[in-house]
């Protein structure tokens, strides 16, 4: 649910509350890793070479960080609008990340890139990235970006300094947690060198554009 009463009203209009209409030509890319592995950059720079990707944006409870705008890279919702969502069915998948903080992939927010004609790719949170994947099945290529290693991870969240002591040291814990589920991804890329991890990328997802259902 978009907090903006006439966007809310049009998407309840639209089926919001369905599941996204699916033909032969819908594809989806979804990219999930440990806070801090670089799946946004990666992301971010896949948009620019492959032709017709268009970002799924995400529904969050968190706070807006400098340099972030509403509807480009979430749509920011209170807690009210996130439940509400909940109770609505809007979403494909929504999960508690960290205590008070929701995440979510709105159903018309794919429908949307779908009618526009483009293959959805996904920035999401490892068990947001399964759900998803088992929801599309072989429509989906699920990629999980792998650190090089734990250390490296930890000191790029602490570099990043976007977070209390509190709030990074929560981040840490689930780490270790979410590295558990790789083997549950379509392919796993180890993010070390990242102009490296750049080609890796745009190959997989180009042969599995040309791929054939």
């Amino acid at each position: 649910m978009i907090p903006n009463q006439a966007n809310m009203i049009e998407n309840q209009q639209n089926g919001s509350t369905k599941e996204p209409h699916e033909n032969n030509n819908h594809k989806l890319i979804i990219f999930s890793a440990p806070s801090g592995s670089g799946k946004t950059t990666v992301v971010k720079h896949l948009l620019q070479v492959i032709p017709n990707l268009s970002f799924s944006v995400s529904a969050t409870t968190r706070p807006i960080r400098a340099g972030e705008k509403h509807g480009v890279d979430y749509y920011f919702l209170t807690m009210q609008e996130f439940q509400t969502a909940i109770q609505n069915n809007e979403f494909l998948e929504h999960e508690q990340v960290y205590d008070g903080v929701f995440y979510g992939t709105l159903k018309s927010e794919v429908q949307r890139l779908w009618n526009a004609g483009k293959t959805v790719i996904f920035d999401l949170d490892v068990e947001g990235g399964i759900t998803i994947k088992k929801h599309f099945g072989v429509k989906a290529m699920a990629l999980f970006l792998r650190p090089p290693s734990v250390d490296i991870l930890i000191n790029r969240l602490r570099s990043r300094n976007t977070e209390t002591e509190e709030q990074l040291a929560m981040r840490i814990a689930k780490v270790h947690t979410e590295l558990k589920f790789e083997q549950r991804f379509d392919k796993v890329i180890v993010n070390d060198v990242l102009s490296d991890t750049f080609v890796i990328s745009e190959k997989i997802i180009n042969n599995f554009l040309k791929s054939q259902d």
